[in-house]
């Protein structure tokens, strides 16, 4: 059953291409997990995030600097290429300089019907930041509502709403049942299933979602999971680092990246006013370095999960290059050590060298063990 989300997230343009002809709606590609696809889905347009290969390539480097983070160039790459190239819109939520440089080429050199830059706000903690938003979103609803050619109702609000929800509370029940001494899913086929979660149709994903929950619920324990970890950091779909990490006999249960559970962890309280609720949702969601200050509110979070999912180990990860979290991880690494929770630092590049990578892996879970014994 696993089996169909990895399909969907390593095939998603064919099934993007595939949705488009058997549905005859639009879809959008975005930038960034702050773009509200509620209001995406009330309009019937299928969102589609904007991911990378992994693969190498040197057609970036006219357009944007080769030091800016291997994820953004990856990504703008494969619109280079022709990958997304049955995309009908392009838009993104005001995030770092490095993805909004990949916006900007992107809108300069790969043409698309309609684009979109959404205004929002850096400085989440402020008590302006929500109703700000909300006026965005009314003059994003106006844009699209002008693209599309018909009004968005309360009704199509609600539904998007629903929609969402419904996707985030079964992928919530998925991680709690990770929080198990033994779970019946892994970090690999956990990360198959929120990566495709972000490229397929919600309602669809959402199905087959409630139909692997019941059977992993009534079917037997998983296997031992040998050390448990955790993974914290950049934007991480990178399936082979997962892959190779748990083959060394670990098992990564949970994770704070917006691949991963930053993307789902919160709904939208749906009240009388729909904007105003979707934009309170993305401000007080876990956030994204770039916008988690003065305070870090992701400290705390990262330590009660790590707790809550008897975490033995983290590892934290950056995109090479990716500033915000640069900044943060110094204050991450002493927050685990404090606990008692050893850490290992990593830098991501588009390609991954694995062979490395294992072998600091396997020492750093060798050191775990080694302290397990005393």
């Amino acid at each position: 059953m696993q089996a169909r989300f990895k399909e969907w997230y390593t095939s998603r343009h064919e099934y993007a291409k595939e949705w488009k002809k058997r549905t005859g709606g639009k879809v959008m590609g975005y930038f960034c997990t702050y773009v509200p696809e509620e209001i995406l889905y009330a309009a019937g347009v299928l969102p589609v995030r904007i991911m990378g290969s992994h693969e190498p390539q040197d057609v970036t480097e006219p357009h944007i600097f080769g030091m800016f983070c291997p994820f953004c160039r990856d990504c703008l790459a494969q619109g280079l290429k022709g990958r997304f190239d049955y995309l009908d819109g392009v838009m993104i939520a005001q995030s770092c300089l490095h993805i909004r440089q990949t916006y900007a080429s992107w809108q300069m050199h790969i043409p698309v019907d309609y684009s979109y830059y959404l205004c929002a706000p850096h400085h989440v903690q402020s008590p302006r930041a929500a109703p700000f938003l909300a006026g965005e979103l009314k003059e994003f609803t106006k844009s699209l509502e002008g693209w599309l050619g018909k009004k968005l109702t309360d009704e199509d609000l609600d539904r998007g709403i629903r929609t969402m929800n419904r996707n985030r509370s079964l992928l919530r029940r998925l991680y709690e049942l990770r929080r198990g001494e033994t779970p019946p899913i892994g970090g690999l086929d956990a990360m198959y299933v929120v990566a495709s979660s972000q490229t397929t149709d919600k309602g669809e994903h959402s199905r087959a979602l409630e139909d692997m929950i019941k059977a992993l619920e009534g079917g037997k324990p998983g296997k031992p999971p040998g050390n448990r970890l955790m993974l914290i950091g950049s934007e991480d779909d990178d399936t082979e680092f997962v892959k190779m990490v748990e083959s060394a006999g670990a098992t990564i249960v949970i994770d704070d990246h917006c691949t991963g559970s930053r993307y789902f962890w919160e709904d939208v309280h749906a009240d009388g006013d729909r904007l105003g609720a979707i934009a309170q949702r993305y401000v007080d969601r876990v956030p994204c370095p770039s916008k988690d200050w003065p305070a870090r509110k992701r400290l705390d979070r990262i330590l009660e999960l790590a707790k809550d999912y008897k975490v033995e180990g983290a590892l934290v990860i950056q995109q090479k290059f990716c500033d915000p979290h640069e900044l943060d991880i110094p204050a991450i690494k002493k927050a685990l050590e404090e606990n008692g929770i050893p850490s290992l630092f990593l830098e991501f590049d588009v390609t991954v060298p694995v062979g490395q990578f294992k072998v600091r892996v396997e020492a750093f879970l060798e050191m775990i063990r080694q302290e397990d014994l005393f």
